[in-house]
């Protein structure tokens, strides 16, 4: 992630509603690309507030990932990154504060230009560059293209938003390819994958245009499937955090692995990570956790880690060609 100071905290906005609700204690949960800025805003919140300040430490994968313990241990609990999902798991003082990015991008976009192909563009971003959306479909408009920024499902708080676990806002058949503003591959890799679309990347941090090569990532998912076709014996992880808890799937999941006279165990957890799972002794593992999983710690699990369409695959009812993005959609 981009150096912090690219992004606004809304410092004030947090001060002013401590200030009038006059919490006494306050937590403060960051992703882990901002925690490098948590005892500097704690810090400034304490003395401009006197509250007692305290931060999550616990990791964060996003809005689906809220501390509850730390908010049930103040007053109130401001989540840094994220915009508020759908669910109505969370408790009532929570505030979601987005951090929005201040990168100028009329400059990327406009390089963008010299590699996009298409006529229809899709434009698609985190919540960190959305406001920056309606500024690059002006751009890219006056040079002649048609831009599309469309709402996603229940689950997407910004029309053109992208979360690491749902691409609907990027379903559109009729764009030719998407034009993804911001830094990092995963996103967009979920875009290829949800569209089957050429991505580009304009990251305004770099001021740099690159186009999407998902087939190092094909390659890895293709390994993993691979190594799973002998299974017999398969832990299905599921997450038991309220964003990420998807029971019913693995139930489903489980029933039919059965149906291929093999076996299956549910194994639920809140933080799933390659060393929590290490005394499992399976021949494969099934996530329905947080899709991100499966994709970034590929080959630090002790038995390869299937998404649920890959399990699929691996059982007959998939066809490799029809392989698709994990999410977890409204």
């Amino acid at each position: 992630m981009a150096g912090s100071e690219a992004f606004d905290f809304q410092i004030a906005r947090v001060i002013d509603i401590i200030r009038d609700t006059d919490a006494k204690t306050v937590g403060l949960q960051f992703p882990e690309g901002f925690k490098r800025r948590a005892a500097g805003i704690a810090c400034e919140v304490e003395k401009a507030t006197g509250a007692q300040i305290l931060i999550s430490g616990d990791p964060c994968f996003g809005a689906c990932d809220i501390d509850i313990g730390l908010a049930r241990r103040t007053d109130l609990l401001f989540h840094f990154g994220h915009a508020p999902l759908d669910d109505s798991g969370y408790v009532k003082n929570v505030y979601f504060i987005e951090v929005r990015s201040n990168a100028a991008v009329a400059e990327v976009v406009n390089k963008s230009l010299e590699m996009l192909k298409g006529q229809k563009i899709g434009l698609v971003t985190t919540v960190q560059h959305v406001h920056k959306l309606q500024e690059a479909s002006e751009i890219l408009q006056a040079r002649g293209k048609v831009c599309v920024i469309k709402r996603g499902d229940a689950k997407i708080a910004y029309p053109g938003q992208v979360l690491g676990c749902n691409f609907s806002s990027a379903r559109n058949e009729l764009c030719d390819e998407y034009l993804y503003i911001g830094s990092g591959y995963f996103h967009p890799m979920g875009v290829a994958l949800s569209t089957g679309k050429r991505v580009l990347i304009a990251d305004p941090f770099v001021n740099e245009v690159r186009e999407l090569d998902i087939s190092k990532m094909l390659k890895q998912r293709s390994a993993v499937i691979g190594r799973s076709l002998d299974a017999v014996l398969f832990g299905i992880i599921v997450c038991s955090k309220p964003g990420q808890e998807r029971m019913a799937l693995a139930l489903q999941l489980q029933d039919m692995i059965r149906k291929h006279a093999k076996d299956a165990r549910i194994i639920i957890m809140d933080l799933v990570t390659p060393d929590q799972l290490l005394q499992f002794k399976v021949d494969a593992f099934v996530n329905t956790a947080c899709p991100r999983l499966a994709i970034d710690e590929v080959g630090r699990f002790n038995a390869p880690m299937l998404t649920p369409h890959e399990l699929e695959i691996v059982l007959g009812e998939r066809k490799w060609e029809d392989l698709v993005f994990d999410e977890i959609t409204a």
